[in-house]
């Protein structure tokens, strides 16, 4: 990654969650480059969803995220980085896989806000706002609420509780739906590229591969070796499985970044379940 000219002031909203912390990690083990001044900030500091607030925080630091994008362009801010999620669905679930480019407005139910601002400030303003898609993240600092968290850091306390309890691992559906999990670390090494040198409008996916999407009960199995879990581990096939699959393609990540190696998943498991086990008491649950 080339060094960015004269200095830049670089601002992350949602700086104390799974993704802004991890930022924050890569960015304090070396990958900040001469001249950046990162600032991250949280709920704590303001609420983005509050007109004054935002102007306030702007004020005083920088810029960040979707209806904040108006202040960005207005502030003079030369980059704005957002994300979406890969959960949005084409109005009819036809695809096998999908990119970016197969989601036009006409197509979705409800055309999601980070990936269509970006072509209006771009064609009103000439400004080179874009969007990323992640597929399922995890890592230190996720949200391990087995009711509202996702499911590996939920799995991950199931297991937590099921090994103190001296229980079995109930894992609600049959197993069998796939998942497409990036860890978080190999997420903030993709954002820092994507702010540094991705210049086009057009959103893009970071993501695993195709070929690494494991099973729910593949996914369950990996927890319970990271965390010594010896206990039977079973299905409750009256709770629903959800989507099967959501299979996202990486392939113009690949074209940019042919050699990006992301963290082998059973390795990124256990580095997660050790951080969830050594900060068990202040882990968000």
């Amino acid at each position: 990654m080339g060094e960015p000219q004269g200095s830049m002031r670089i601002l992350v909203t949602g700086g104390s969650g799974l993704v802004g912390r991890a930022i924050q990690k890569v960015v304090a083990d070396g990958a900040r480059l001469p001249g950046e001044d990162w600032v991250f900030v949280s709920s704590t500091d303001a609420d983005l969803t509050s007109g004054p607030h935002t102007s306030s925080i702007l004020l005083q630091w920088w810029e960040a995220c979707s209806g904040i994008s108006n202040t960005t362009w207005t502030s003079g801010g030369k980059t704005f980085t957002s994300t979406t999620t890969s959960c949005i669905r084409p109005s009819r679930w036809e695809r096998k896989r999908w990119s970016p480019a197969c989601l036009p407005a006409s197509f979705l139910t409800r055309p999601p806000t980070p990936l269509m601002k970006p072509w209006a400030y771009f064609q009103q303003h000439g400004c080179t706002f874009t969007a990323v898609i992640p597929t399922n993240v995890f890592g230190p600092h996720d949200n391990f609420n087995i009711e509202d968290g996702h499911v590996l850091p939920g799995l991950i306390h199931k297991v937590h509780l099921a090994k103190r309890s001296g229980s079995a691992l109930t894992v609600w559906g049959t197993g069998k739906p796939r998942r497409q999990f990036i860890y978080s670390l190999d997420l903030a090494r993709l954002f820092l590229w994507v702010l540094r040198e991705y210049s086009e409008v057009e959103p893009i996916i970071l993501s695993v591969g195709e070929e690494d999407e494991v099973s729910i009960q593949e996914a369950a199995e990996a927890v319970a070796e990271a965390m010594d879990f010896r206990g039977e581990i079973t299905f409750d096939t009256t709770k629903s499985d959800g989507q099967f699959k959501k299979t996202a393609s990486n392939s113009k990540l690949r074209a940019y970044l042919p050699e990006f190696r992301f963290t082998p998943f059973r390795q990124a498991v256990t580095e997660t379940c050790t951080w969830f086990t050594d900060n068990y008491e202040q882990a968000r649950k």
